[in-house]
């Protein structure tokens, strides 16, 4: 079977990262795939190195300075569509608006929902809905919303975890770089709950003035400068020390920085799966999410749950201090693999191809 991938992006994030690992575990599996995705700003690669029984093709997209967000998707959109060879698979697979707009023809996976508010993106997200004639989802939570909106019926296949590559990692010198530290992956803005996050940090300071928090990753095509703006007033607002932001962490380099963390904070206001907090599990990091129907559904009773600040606050005081959670967590995490995950895809095309 011929199956061409589809992504955005080479940046790791979640849904690229769910892309890359999904193609090597259908090619380990057995099927012929072909990796496509836009190479923003010269990328010659995707943000670690491939299994070469994946075949990949980077699109060419050149950085313009000014262009605006829309503009910009509505030229990725073109380009990988001028681009991408129809006739070379059997299954077209895409995993975001911007590859479904672009392929025509294909089956959609929706990690979950956006809101835009212009009105060429909006248009864009519902035609990357209803135009696939097969959808997947990676949590009933988000196939029940897909549900309700639009009257599809998507299968749930959930993530896999890499569990051993961060069941094996060592934080001893991000610890000691650090100290005790609260890690957040996913960069600061708005469906991160960023600024959540740091009024809870600064209820936790109060009673943990020692504990650091700290930000990874954040590569996005979207221009979050003003909810940066914001979240930079409001800390000077508050004060203290202010937390240590890495931006984008080089593949091998994140699992020792998660493993390093005295906990692990979540509070994205919208998710599909929750792949980095899945991660830390497998770190045996104790993990606190926001209170959503999505992370009751993912994690269960394998992590602590947030709301208000001084809740979230809590619930990171109680994880740091007892991580009673963490064989639940190790067990939830080994639990999903890729090869499963895999296995499940290549059933569902074989279904609906």
């Amino acid at each position: 079977m011929r199956v061409a991938l589809l992504t955005y992006s080479t940046k790791p994030r979640g849904g690229v990262v769910h892309t890359v690992e999904l193609a090597e575990a259908l090619a380990a599996a057995g099927a012929d795939v072909t990796l496509w995705s836009l190479a923003r700003g010269g990328d010659e690669g995707f943000y670690r190195p491939i299994d070469p029984a994946v075949t990949v093709r980077l699109v060419p997209f050149p950085h313009r300075e000014g262009e605006s967000v829309g503009d910009r998707i509505l030229r990725s959109i073109a380009l990988l569509g001028s681009a991408f060879e129809a006739g070379s698979a059997d299954i077209v697979h895409a995993q975001d608006c911007i590859s479904a707009n672009a392929v025509g023809r294909c089956i959609r996976t929706i990690h979950h929902l956006e809101t835009f508010t212009t009105p060429a993106l909006a248009a864009c997200h519902e035609k990357a809905i209803v135009q696939p004639y097969a959808h997947l989802c990676v949590s009933r939570s988000v196939a029940d919303e897909v549900a309700a909106g639009w009257g599809l019926d998507p299968t749930v296949i959930p993530n896999g975890v890499d569990a051993a590559r961060f069941a094996t990692a060592h934080g001893d010198e991000w610890r000691a770089r650090l100290d005790r530290y609260v890690l957040a992956v996913g960069g600061i803005e708005p469906r991160k709950g960023s600024l959540d996050l740091l009024e809870a940090y600064a209820v936790l300071r109060e009673r943990r003035p020692d504990v650091r928090l700290v930000f990874a990753g954040g590569e996005t095509l979207f221009d979050y400068r003003d909810y940066r703006a914001r979240f930079d007033a409001r800390l000077a607002e508050l004060g203290g020390t202010p937390p240590e932001v890495l931006g984008t962490v080089d593949h091998d380099v994140l699992p020792s920085v998660v493993a390093g963390a005295a906990a692990f904070a979540f509070l994205s206001t919208k998710e599909g799966f929750g792949l980095a907090a899945m991660e830390a599990l497998a770190a045996s990091v104790p993990v606190v999410v926001r209170d959503l129907p999505v992370f009751r559904e993912v994690f269960g009773h394998a992590v602590r749950y947030g709301g208000s600040p001084e809740a979230t606050a809590d619930a990171l005081e109680t994880a740091m201090d007892s991580n009673s959670l963490a064989a639940a967590g190790r067990a939830l995490a080994g639990s999903l693999t890729w090869a499963d995950a895999a296995a499940r895809h290549l059933e569902f095309y074989e279904r609906v191809g």
